[in-house]
């Protein structure tokens, strides 16, 4: 693993990860003295100690059991305590399957730790239970929605910062925002090593996604230095290889806060400026340097959405424009245009005409105009499919794909219907 993720870090590997959400588990890897991974839809990492492992996250729901079956042809130690980097189902999810593991045993029942938020998570996620279900239908193309219901919530909560102390080893854990507001990376000075959960995940960070919840770049930067300042030798990230070696972990780090740097201060300039919305995300780029690192591809996320969530935490959801404040329903004002314009099937073909000339952003707008305006027509619907089919084959990340996929399927059922 070590030597694969070098390779990738290098440049010696053109390879480019991009996320997994397979159920399958590996084979549990060791990195000496009782640290080993586990490569799944969600990694758990574990250390051993004297009185049975510390797990770091436990995986989906869906991939646990292999994990569970992988994690016991490694040991038959008890889990002691597993701890929860963050409250996103693909690192909790799994938890049952672990008590259900430790109660077939006879093992006392394991001690799960997290950040005091993930409990006011778990009850936002049962309260938006049908929203994430199509969050999740749209993202992983799912044939209908669905989200879990039911969490393990964790029995040991902390504020900023804490020490566990298992089995004469020590876990320092400390909390910092990013993807999430309840995140913990934690370093295991003994083993020279950081845990970083999704603070790494081997492609752009996941700072933007347009469907869920504030995140917060500069947090994350700041985390991503501070973990670097502690020197590790040994980054276990929850999605992806481990990396080895002080100089390429303090690399990828660094760079990784640099991105995030540099997409913040620069949307806030502009911000600053008075600028609108609209003129920042056309605006700031991340620079080509950076965006061609393999660990910082647009593979899951990307740049462009990071830069709106930094306006949202700022700036709130107004966009600058005001005629955006109190707006005409979006399908009254798709009428307007389309007799402006001669009828909804002119504004579709216009936006066929610009698609087919590279055109996918402004032709977007149009042929969404179009089935707007007579949400009935068959052809329309037809054109508008085959628009964000292309839109879709055009991107790069799974955020926009998933989108783009979901209206080219949603026009597609109309046509067909």
């Amino acid at each position: 693993m070590l030597d694969r993720s070098a390779a990738l870090v290098d440049g010696t590997s053109a390879d480019v990860l991009k996320l997994s959400v397979s159920t399958s588990a590996t084979e549990i890897e060791e990195f000496g003295d009782g640290v080993g991974i586990i490569e799944s839809f969600s990694n758990v990492v574990s250390f051993d100690t004297e009185d049975g492992h510390v797990l770091f996250d436990v995986s989906h729901a869906l991939s646990a059991p292999k994990v569970v079956e992988q994690f016991r042809r490694y040991s038959t130690a008890p889990v002691n305590t597993a701890v929860y980097t963050h409250g996103h189902t693909d690192h909790v999810g799994g938890a049952a399957a672990f008590d259900a593991d430790a109660d077939g045993r006879g093992h006392r029942r394991i001690t799960y730790v997290g950040h005091e938020a993930i409990p006011t998570r778990f009850d936002r996620y049962k309260l938006t239970n049908g929203y994430n279900g199509h969050i999740n239908m749209r993202q992983f193309r799912l044939p209908a929605p669905s989200f879990p219901r039911k969490f393990v919530y964790p029995d040991v909560t902390y504020r900023d910062s804490t020490t566990l102390d298992v089995g004469g080893r020590v876990f320092e854990l400390h909390h910092a925002r990013g993807e999430t507001d309840d995140h913990t990376w934690a370093w295991v000075p003994d083993a020279k090593a950081i845990v970083v959960g999704d603070f790494f995940i081997w492609q752009f960070p996941n700072a933007g996604n347009p469907q869920k919840v504030q995140r917060y770049a500069w947090d994350w930067a700041v985390a991503l230095r501070n973990m670097a300042a502690l020197g590790p030798e040994l980054m276990l990230p929850a999605h992806g290889p481990a990396i080895g070696g002080r100089e390429r972990v303090a690399m990828v780090l660094n760079d990784t806060a640099t991105a995030l740097e540099f997409l913040h201060d620069s949307t806030l300039a502009l911000m600053n400026a008075g600028a609108r919305l609209d003129e920042i995300i056309h605006t700031v780029k991340l620079p080509d340097e950076l965006a061609a690192k393999p660990f910082l591809k647009s593979t899951y996320d990307e740049p462009e959405f990071v830069v709106r969530n930094i306006w949202r935490l700022y700036g709130g959801w107004y966009d600058g424009n005001p005629a955006h404040l109190k707006p005409a329903r979006e399908m009254e004002l798709a009428r307007e245009m389309a007799v402006l314009a001669g009828g909804a099937d002119v504004l579709a073909r216009r936006g066929e005409a610009l698609a087919a000339a590279g055109e996918l952003r402004l032709a977007c707008h149009l042929v969404e105009m179009a089935a707007l305006a007579e949400p009935e027509s068959k052809i329309i619907h037809g054109i508008r499919a085959a628009v964000y089919e292309q839109r879709r084959r055009s991107e790069t990340s799974m955020m926009a794909t998933g989108i783009y996929r979901a209206a080219a399927h949603d026009s597609s059922n109309v046509v067909s219907g």
